[in-house]
């Protein structure tokens, strides 16, 4: 397991901005209803649509391309609106067809909104899962006036073959 807001952390060494406080915690150990959007193995988008009862839209804080490897810092919003997910995203883009992979780059849709409607097979394997304290990153990215505790994990999205489509990481809002 490498660092726990890995590929975050990599935004935050560039800018560099000292990392929030994180610690690893326990699904079990989530409060509700942070629990019930974690903790599972599906894909997010969906997840946070169903919770949230309308379309997850994507807002790129930033990004970088190197190779077939696209890289972004990523504000999930309620249908441009409300933020309702801070996190980063490595996607491996070698491993999507070619238009999937062009919808990926025009970064407008979320990642799991392209796997649905391009019908790609994949599966989720989400772990660790982790508690930290809202940061100036943070609480600029989801629109939050004052500090505090918020949940979220890592994610790895498989292909059919179980080869790595990308590298998640969701900070949840309060």
């Amino acid at each position: 397991m490498g660092p726990l807001l890995y590929p975050l952390d990599e935004f935050y060494e560039l800018s560099r901005s000292p990392l929030s406080t994180v610690v690893q915690v326990e699904a079990l150990d989530i409060p509700e209803p942070y629990r019930s959007i974690l903790v599972h193995d599906r894909d997010m988008t969906p997840t946070l649509e169903r919770a949230h009862g309308g379309r997850i839209e994507l807002r790129v804080l930033q990004h970088s391309l190197r190779e077939n490897l696209l890289s972004r810092q990523i504000v999930l919003t309620l249908d441009g609106g409300k933020a309702v997910a801070f996190g980063a995203i490595k996607i491996y883009l070698e491993r999507f067809p070619p238009k999937a992979r062009s919808l990926i780059l025009e970064m407008r849709q979320p990642l799991g909104t392209i796997l649905r409607t391009q019908e790609i097979a994949h599966s989720s394997r989400p772990s660790p899962y982790f508690r930290v304290e809202a940061d100036a990153t943070i609480r600029t990215a989801l629109q939050m006036m004052d500090g505090g505790t918020l949940y979220g994990r890592q994610n790895v999205l498989l292909d059919s073959a179980g080869d790595t489509l990308a590298r998640v990481l969701e900070i949840l809002a309060p």
